[in-house]
């Protein structure tokens, strides 16, 4: 017999607004058995305290008819091992901080929050200092908040970056951390006191149980009867169900992966944890931290864990620059050449300074779709292009080391990369350029349309260097053509390929 007779999984936000669409509150439902809801579409309530009522409606109706309940929350249900003692006069216990935040955090209906003026007292009352509480806008930074990363993690007397489950978790975030992309500590100043205001709500008092701090990390039986058991779950740990947002398809996904492994007869493990915690860590986990519902055993991951799957690896790489990067202004084509540029050269914060036309991605798969040629300015770029991707068998072209092009470049008395783009002239038209090295061919490519040469339907930008990357890239963005680029110095060959395979595989 299954656990639990209904899913419910909540994707939490920490809007200063009311908000829906892409990085707002998202729930799922999916109830089993004769009379249950199915698999119902994600709702997406604009703010928390709406999220808050609807979640007591469904959940005290599925109570009152006897009916179990497993409820995820996508935020931290506690803090690395030390901040509760410190903000409890030493004691380590959950109910006390829980407690304690529900009544310092000013939560508005309208969603308005003072998060990270909390956090500044919260690191004043802890170390006096910008600590352990990290990230905020420059307008909200003082003497006990800052904007970036502190020093003092994990040092002898000091705090924990990271709890002991998200040191078993691939690509967790500190929840140190309140703001930028993959940051989960604003979501956990305001969630908590929100699991807090349901686990007493009139109608579930007696119903709401908080994994593992009120049931202990032992294998789950079937809870009784309107049993609601709210648990900690990441959503990372499992691909999302397409959907327009992502979030929806995270939520969505999460019901029908926990009810399966129910189905299974798997998922009453998962609540025992890793095996290999000491009795020392166990008693850590179930008296402050908490734990990541799903982290343990083969889950684990554990320091010197490699992964060897390859499939398994590209799954895991782009789940965490989804949830790193900032993308929420991307869609179709140009968001899948966001992530892959990310993934190109390992670093998420390029994607909030990719600079492109509208339509200018669009122009390239259709360019690619049609068979036209590709015009790369390296060799690098032309060997990352996986030719298998193209959608037309479509011609790759470097002509650095066409004897031409050291003529020509001895001649006019420039780089051969500006000389080769000469030899470009009669492909040009409608082709796809790829730029990877050489600000020099970036420069030579605008001069030739501005003479007067065709245009191609779209230039991807990445030329990399001290010294003229940033203007060629600048004048690329200032020239009115169909163009991808990544401003300033940084580029490469390696994300210029990227684009290009990005782009080939919409196109198909």
């Amino acid at each position: 017999m299954a656990l639990f007779d209904a899913y419910v999984m909540v994707d939490w936000s920490a809007a200063a607004t009311p908000r829906q669409g892409a990085d707002s509150i998202w729930i799922s439902l999916w109830e089993r058995g004769v009379g249950g809801t199915g698999d119902q579409a994600p709702v997406n309530p604009p703010t928390r305290s709406m999220a808050v009522g609807w979640l007591a409606d469904r959940l005290s109706d599925l109570a009152a008819r006897g009916k179990t309940c497993l409820l995820g929350f996508d935020f931290n249900f506690g803090f690395p091992a030390g901040f509760a003692p410190l903000m409890n006069d030493g004691k380590a216990d959950w109910r006390t901080l829980w407690r304690r935040l529900a009544r310092l955090v000013a939560d508005g209906d309208d969603n308005g929050n003072e998060r990270f003026a909390l956090a500044g007292r919260l690191n004043g009352q802890v170390s006096g200092r910008a600590f352990p509480f990290w990230g905020c806008p420059a307008g909200a930074a003082g003497p006990t908040l800052g904007q970036k990363k502190p020093g003092g993690f994990d040092e002898a007397g000091s705090l924990p970056e990271f709890r002991l489950t998200e040191r078993r978790t691939r690509g967790a975030q500190p929840v140190w951390k309140l703001y930028a992309p993959g940051a989960v500590g604003g979501q956990t100043l305001l969630g908590i006191p929100r699991v807090w205001e349901l686990r007493d709500h009139p109608w579930l008092r007696d119903h709401v149980r908080v994994w593992p701090f009120e049931t202990g990390l032992v294998p789950m039986e079937r809870p009784a009867p309107g049993t609601i058991l709210a648990a900690e779950v990441y959503p990372s740990l499992i691909a999302p169900d397409p959907a327009p947002v992502k979030d929806a398809g995270q939520v969505r996904a999460l019901t029908r992966h926990f009810a399966r492994l129910d189905d299974e007869g798997k998922l009453g493990a998962l609540f025992a944890g890793d095996p290999a915690l000491t009795p020392e860590e166990r008693t850590t986990v179930e008296t402050e931290e908490g734990w990541i519902l799903g982290i343990g055993g083969e889950q684990a991951g554990r320091p010197g864990d490699v992964i060897r799957d390859p499939a398994e690896i590209y799954r895991q790489s782009f789940a965490i620059i989804r949830r790193e990067a900032d993308l929420g202004r991307f869609s179709g084509p140009m968001e899948e050449l966001a992530v892959r540029v990310v993934h190109a050269c390992g670093m998420p914060d390029v994607a909030a300074t990719l600079s492109f036309r509208p339509g200018a991605a669009e122009a390239g798969c259709r360019a690619l779709a049609e068979g036209k040629p590709i015009l790369v300015d390296a060799q690098m770029v032309a060997h990352g292009i996986i030719r298998r991707r193209l959608p037309a068998l479509n011609p790759v072209i470097c002509l650095l080391d066409d004897p031409r092009a050291f003529d020509l470049a001895e001649k006019c008395g420039t780089t051969r990369s500006a000389a080769a783009v000469r030899l470009w002239a009669d492909r040009l038209d409608g082709a796809v350029v790829a730029i990877g090295n050489a600000p020099t061919a970036l420069f030579e490519l605008l001069a030739m349309i501005a003479e007067g040469a065709p245009p191609p339907a779209l230039i991807l930008g990445f030329p990399v260097g001290f010294v003229g990357a940033a203007e060629s890239k600048d004048a690329l963005i200032a020239s009115g053509l169909p163009f991808v680029a990544l401003p300033g110095r940084r580029g490469g060959s390696a994300m210029a390929a990227a684009a290009v395979n990005a782009l080939a595989g919409e196109a198909k």
